[in-house]
């Protein structure tokens, strides 16, 4: 096909106006024989509405040899703007989903951090209070018979001077331990409670 640059004001040769600025940077096109429209429109990259609408053609189906037809060259740099226009945007789209997924997981850490730390800080309140609780026992256990299992005292036996009614006659460390933890508990909640009502009682 043969190409030739027409002017902004020029008239097709075939009898037809084209609009002054759909004319600017335009080529022409001669039609060959066994031509259509929409093989040329394919092979100048643009359209057939597009030509039909530069040359006032009344029948898309109905051109000649010869004959002058005024192709748009605009419509490939509007297809490549559209395409990178398409490609901008699925780019940014892939950043704002990869910015939300980041967002999240540091959400995720940030969240199991502070699981962590409340962990932490429970186990470290459970570790002081064990060892408050210890400290307690231990002390009142002096106090009752020196830390002793097997001193006496009337009806009190053992280490915690509990009644022998109480120890239902197993007078074992393991059973001591049991029914001493058990009686402070049920009665006090705890044996620094236990401790504290020793202090202002002299018993406990």
């Amino acid at each position: 096909m043969k190409f030739n640059k027409v002017a902004l004001s020029i008239a097709c040769a075939a009898g037809f106006t084209v609009a002054g600025a759909a004319a600017a940077n335009a080529d022409t096109v001669m039609v060959k024989s066994g031509d259509t429209l929409s093989q040329i429109a394919d092979e100048n990259n643009t359209t057939v509405s597009s030509i039909q609408s530069l040359n006032s053609l009344q029948n898309i189906h109905l051109i000649f040899p010869g004959q002058k037809l005024v192709i748009n060259t605009n419509n490939g740099d509007a297809a490549a703007s559209t395409q990178q226009s398409a490609q901008t945007t699925q780019q940014a789209s892939q950043q704002q989903i990869t910015q939300q997924a980041s967002q999240q997981q540091t959400t995720q850490q940030q969240t199991t951090q502070q699981a962590s730390q409340q962990q932490t800080m429970q186990t470290t309140q459970q570790a002081v209070a064990s060892s408050s609780e210890q400290a307690a026992r231990d002390w009142i256990a002096s106090r009752e018979s020196g830390g002793s299992y097997t001193a006496q005292n009337g009806n009190y036996y053992g280490k915690y001077q509990l009644s022998r009614a109480y120890l239902g006659g197993d007078y074992s460390a393991e059973n001591q331990e049991r029914v001493a933890n058990s009686y402070v508990l049920n009665r006090y909640g705890s044996w620094a409670n236990a401790k504290a009502h020793w202090l202002q009682n002299g018993w406990y």
